[in-house]
Order: structure tokens, then C-alpha cells, then sequence
């Protein structure tokens, strides 16, 4: 850093540097520091001179403390013969051999050097300082998600119900089930997620207009209209890829015509109206065919074909009835009763199929009266009553899905995952946590994209670890909400199950050195920026692959822990693997206090030297805090 090449003399010749001008002359040299990082090299620097400035020396020895990393300066060294300066050809050599790509050649490198070396003269002689080198590795580039998984990558051109699709419980809500606020923020959020499933509670509202809240409960009401505004507005921001509104319809057939009325004039083109190419569906159509458009998933009277012939005659004040046994109430699942099994007696009631249950269950007929003009805008997502799988097997069409409550579905998990698989394979399959979690908690997703749900529905306001899966699982496929199930999951004949993957098995070693972490968010319990950090690794994937492991504790050192540590797996299912680096500061024997995470699909890992960028418990990126690792796996 000599007074040449960086402008900062001037600056010290007032003598007048104290800790704020140090953070503004840092962030001069574009990269990251944590303020509380900072303020403690800075402390220390002083306590050596008793004084409240700092000279050009001491700015040299805080900038050195913070960016030369012990672990980079090693590796630099390693490929640099002078230890001073990689060539184009040198830095290649490392891409080949420690980063594992292939491709790179002297080109890949040089890339790399225009970007990111700062130093003009070095970078005119197409060479790279170690200043360069840091910043690279630092960088978004070097990250363990793998860059060509950060865009679409996967088949867009499958039928949508052999996608995961990133789904949404109770949309409207933005804290919990009973007395909490309901908020437009609820939509904007998780469409700005990437989320491809929203859920609308319908009822009735005064003055005709439909509100939305969660019914027979405190939480607040917002009109019908100004959710699909926001949506309108922020549907295709984050993904172009379909968006599926999940209407839990409680209105009059006269607010069901208000409902259908706004769904058609704000909506406009992007409202799927009626069937792509043939009207007898067959088959669903796929994401890509959808692009751009809002499917409506609600209950539907009669046929798509009859839908199509009426569209543009006025179906004002007609409706339908829809009758169904109940079991229990949909949404209100707090399904421990539910049989696992209904024997189905079919009797033929006026040209319908009525399905009725076994005699020792209690189930009401329940009708429903549809508007017209609402069923006419449901295509391919006609919700259909669950009954069980011998009868969807027998009597439902691809474009009926069914919604389970998570109870009922962990039971099916349990004992029958092999029809839950073909079952899912088929129709699109909609999971919805119990009734009881009032304070929108959430269930573990995973479970259920095993047997390969479609539609895993979470409450997006709570954050955790369930909502840390779900957000690190869809950072796949370029984050556009829809991840392609693997072939086991799609194909209707397999045999795949969770508890016994047989031959589906594909076991992967990976080995994990986690080096060191980086600028860490220091400990809440501590006055300056100490913390006693510990990771766990863990995989989330089929039962057989789930396992976590734990690194030593590093005493007082947030901002450089060293590890040096190996972490073996073996994983049978890597197509449904996700790994979670779990960062914590250990507080007592007992307990630990979380510091930050990261979730990623196990085959998303970059084999290499990675950093592995940290995320708050909300889901906000911590940088600059991250860990260093070095990924190995065949």
C-alpha cells in the first residue's frame, strides 16, 4: 500500500484520523467491514500509542489485521512463486487445481484479474497483487452456491406438477393466526421470494366487497381488491415463471362474482382465462408454457370444455352447488382424528359420484354454492376433496390437486409413502400445517418433499429453520420458485420411498474442511466484538441421510476464528440433500446463541476453496461475515 498507488497521505498529513475517518477511508478500498470489527482493531491500535488518532502506520497495520488473511496469504503462496504476484498462467493453474475448473485457461483468468485487481500498474502487466487475490476470494464469484445454478439452468418444459413449487401459507398474515395483523406486506414479501403459491382467505365484506383475513379470529381485514393490486404489481418481479392463487373461498356466490370481477379487470392478460392449445387437458402444461401468467386454484362445477363455451356469454347470478362429504374442515385441520383409510362405496346421485366414507367415521354432506364466473376462471388447478389414493388414482384428473393437512400427510409418510409417491407423480399436491399452530409456527417441509409434494405450503413470517430450508432450497434454478423433482419422484412407476431408497440410491462422499470464519457478528452478551464460535454442519435430506456434526469452540475470537477441521459424509440421496452451516457462540455448557446460517442444495456445492456467505434469522445477508471451506465430493 504505498502513497503512490492509494491517495491516502493527504488524509494523515492533519494528523486528525480517528475511528469514523478510518471506516471512510475503508470503505474507500470496496470491501466490507463490520463497524464493531473495526472499532475493536482500532481500540487496540490505540492503547499501544494512548492517544485518540492514528498515523499512516497504524491505518496499514488496522487495514492488514482485517483484509490480509493468514488462510489466503497460504494458498497465494502456494501458487505465487515470489509470494508478491500470481501470473495469468499461475492463477489458472490454482482455478484448475484447487477450484476444480476444468475449463479455466489463461483467459478465465485474466477475467478475473480485470475485476478484481486494484492496483492499475499490476493489473496493465495482467498480473494479480495479493490484494487482488483477497478480494476475489472474498467475492460473490468464490461463493459455495455455484454460479450456474444462480440463473435457470433446469427443463422448464415438464408438466408443473413435476416441479417443487415455493408455496405459501396464510399469505396475508405477517405475524400470528389469532389477533396478529393481516398486511399487503404478506404478498409483496413472498412474491419478492421468488414464492410461486399464494393463499387467499375470502369472506365476506360490508358494502359487497370480499375482504381478506383469517376467518373467525381477531387478526385485521384487508380488502380483496387491494390484494390483487399488489399482486398484479409484483407478481413477475422475481420470477416469470406461473404464479397460482390458492383461493380459500368463504364468500356468497354474489362476493364470489366481485371477486371473479377484480380477478379479470386487474389482472388483465396475465389471468389464465382459458386452456393453452387443446381444450381437453390430457396432460398439464409446463412452467414455461405459463410464463407471465396467474392461475386461480379454487373448487369448480362442471367441466373446463363447458367453462370455455360460456366465456363470452353473461353468467351474472348463476351458480352451481358443489357437494362433498366432510371429514374435517379443510383449513381448521387439526386432523388427529382423520382416518388413515376411507373404503370408498360409490353411489350415483343425479350423474355425480358420491363418494361416502367408512360407516365408523362421522362425515357431514356439505354443499357449496360456486359462482359461475369464479369457477370459470379455475383451468388446470380444480381443488378436488382428498379421499384416498385408491380414488384419486381411479377418478382424478391431472389438472385436480388435493390439499392435506400436515397431520394426515405425515401419516401417509409413515405408512404408505410408496402410493403417496405415485400419487404425487400425478397430481399436484398442496401440504398445509395444522390448524393448531396458532402462532404460525411451521413443520419441517422436508418430510414431504421426500415423497415429492408439490406444493409444501409455510408460513413465510416466521423465520427458522423450517423457513431457512425452504428459502435455501429454492435458491436453486435461479431462485424462479420452481426446482425440477429428480426422475424417481416423477415417474409413476417408482418404487422410490424415503425409508428405503433401494436402488434409487446414489451415495456421495463429501468431505467439508471448514479453515476459518471471518468478521462473525460478535456475541450480544459481549461489550466488544468477542464471541466464542462453534458451526454444525448438517445434511437435510431421506431420513437415512440426516445427520449433524459439530466443530470445537474457537475462545474470544469473532473476527478470525481458525478450525482446521474435517467433516466426512456419505449421502444416499443427494438429489433431495440440503446442507446447513450453522453458526453459533457458545454462551454456557448448555446453551447457544444463534449467530447466523447458510442452507444450500447439496448438489449447489462448489468444489473448492468457497466462502460461505452468512444470513441473519430473518434471512437478511450479514456480510461481510462469512466461513471458509474447502468442498470435496464424487
Amino acid at each position: 500500500m504505498e502513497e503512490n498507488r492509494y491517495p491516502l497521505f493527504n488524509e494523515f498529513r492533519t494528523g486528525k484520523i480517528d475511528l469514523d475517518s478510518t471506516m471512510k477511508l475503508l470503505e474507500k478500498f470496496r470491501i466490507l467491514f463490520d463497524y464493531e470489527h473495526v472499532k475493536h482493531v482500532f481500540k487496540k491500535t490505540l492503547d499501544k500509542r494512548k492517544t485518540h488518532m492514528i498515523n499512516i502506520e497504524d491505518f496499514r497495520a488496522i487495514y492488514r489485521a482485517l483484509v490480509h488473511r493468514s488462510e489466503f496469504r497460504e494458498l497465494f503462496c502456494a501458487y505465487s512463486p515470489n509470494c508478491k504476484i500470481l501470473s495469468a498462467t499461475d492463477l489458472s493453474e490454482f482455478l484448475r487445481r484447487e477450484q476444480y475448473e476444468t475449463e479455466a485457461d489463461e483467459t478465465t483468468a485474466l477475467e478475473i484479474i480485470l475485476k478484481y485487481e486494484p492496483i492499475e500498474e499490476v493489473r496493465k502487466r495482467r498480473q494479480m497483487s495479493f490484494e487482488g487475490f483477497v478480494r476475489y476470494m472474498s467475492s460473490e464469484d468464490s461463493s459455495i452456491f455455484k454460479n450456474d445454478h444462480k440463473t435457470v439452468y433446469q427443463d422448464m418444459n415438464h408438466p408443473l406438477c413435476d416441479y417443487f413449487i415455493s408455496s405459501s401459507h396464510n399469505t396475508y398474515l405477517i405475524s400470528d393466526q389469532l389477533v396478529g395483523p393481516s398486511h399487503l406486506w404478506g404478498y409483496t414479501s413472498a412474491l419478492l421470494k421468488g414464492c410461486r403459491c399464494l393463499e387467499i382467505d375470502c369472506w365476506d365484506g360490508s358494502n359487497n366487497e370480499p375482504v381478506v383475513y383469517h376467518g373467525h379470529t381477531l387478526t385485521s381485514k384487508i380488502p380483496f381488491c387491494s390484494v390483487i393490486q399488489v399482486i398484479d404489481k409484483y407478481a413477475f418481479v422475481a420470477s416469470e415463471y406461473p404464479v397460482v392463487l390458492s383461493l380459500e373461498n368463504h364468500c356468497s356466490p354474489k362476493q364470489q362474482e366481485v371477486m371473479a370481477e377484480y380477478l379479470g379487470s386487474i389482472l388483465g392478460d396475465k389471468l389464465l382465462t382459458s386452456t393453452i392449445g387443446d381444450t381437453v387437458v390430457t396432460q398439464l402444461p409446463s412452467p414455461e408454457a405459463l410464463k407471465f401468467k396467474i392461475l386461480i386454484k379454487n373448487k369448480k362445477v362442471g367441466t373446463i370444455e363447458e367453462g370455455m363455451l360460456r366465456r363470452h356469454t353473461d353468467s351474472h347470478g348463476e351458480t352451481g352447488l358443489i357437494s362433498e362429504f366432510e371429514y374435517l374442515s379443510d383449513e381448521d385441520e387439526t386432523d388427529e382424528k382423520a382416518p388413515l383409510y376411507t373404503r370408498s362405496r360409490s353411489s350415483k346421485r343425479k350423474g355425480e359420484r358420491i363418494v361416502s366414507p367408512s360407516p365408523r367415521k362421522k362425515a357431514k354432506m356439505k354443499k357449496m354454492k360456486i359462482a359461475i364466473a369464479l369457477s370459470d376462471l379455475v383451468i388446470y388447478t380444480k381443488s378436488e376433496k382428498f379421499v384416498n389414493f385408491e380414488h384419486s388414482l381411479a377418478n382424478q384428473k391431472c389438472f385436480e390437486n388435493n390439499s392435506i393437512g400436515e397431520v394426515r400427510a405425515r401419516k401417509f409418510v409413515k405408512h404408505s409413502a410408496k402410493e403417496f409417491v405415485s400419487h404425487t407423480s400425478r397430481f399436484i399436491t398442496r401440504i398445509y400445517p395444522k390448524g393448531t399452530r396458532a402462532n404460525s409456527s411451521n413443520y419441517n417441509p422436508q418430510e414431504f418433499w421426500n415423497v415429492g409434494c408439490q406444493m409444501v405450503a409455510l408460513n413465510f413470517q416466521t423465520p427458522g429453520l423450517q423457513m431457512e430450508l425452504q428459502d435455501g432450497k429454492f435458491l436453486d434454478n435461479g431462485g424462479c420458485g420452481y426446482i425440477l423433482k429428480p426422475e424417481f419422484l416423477r415417474n409413476h412407476n417408482s418404487t422410490f420411498t424415503p425409508q428405503n431408497v433401494g436402488r434409487y440410491s446414489n451415495p456421495t462422499s463429501l468431505s467439508i474442511r471448514l479453515i476459518s470464519g471471518h468478521q462473525l457478528p460478535p456475541s450480544n452478551l459481549s461489550k466488544t466484538n468477542k464471541a466464542d464460535p462453534l458451526v454444525t454442519i448438517e445434511i437435510y435430506g431421506v431420513p437415512e441421510d440426516q445427520v449433524k456434526k459439530k466443530s470445537s469452540v474457537i475462545k474470544s475470537n469473532a473476527l478470525s476464528p481458525r478450525w482446521d477441521e474435517l467433516f466426512s459424509f456419505t449421502v444416499q440421496v443427494p438429489e433431495l440433500a440440503l446442507i446447513r452451516f450453522c453458526v453459533e457462540d457458545e454462551i454456557s455448557l448448555v446453551a447457544n446463541e444463534f449467530l447466523g446460517q447458510y442452507t444450500l442444495p447439496l448438489l449447489s456445492l462448489n468444489k473448492g476453496y468457497h466462502n460461505v456467505p452468512l444470513l441473519s434469522k430473518d434471512g437478511a445477508n450479514l456480510e461481510p461475515a462469512s466461513l471458509f471451506v474447502h468442498v470435496w465430493y464424487y
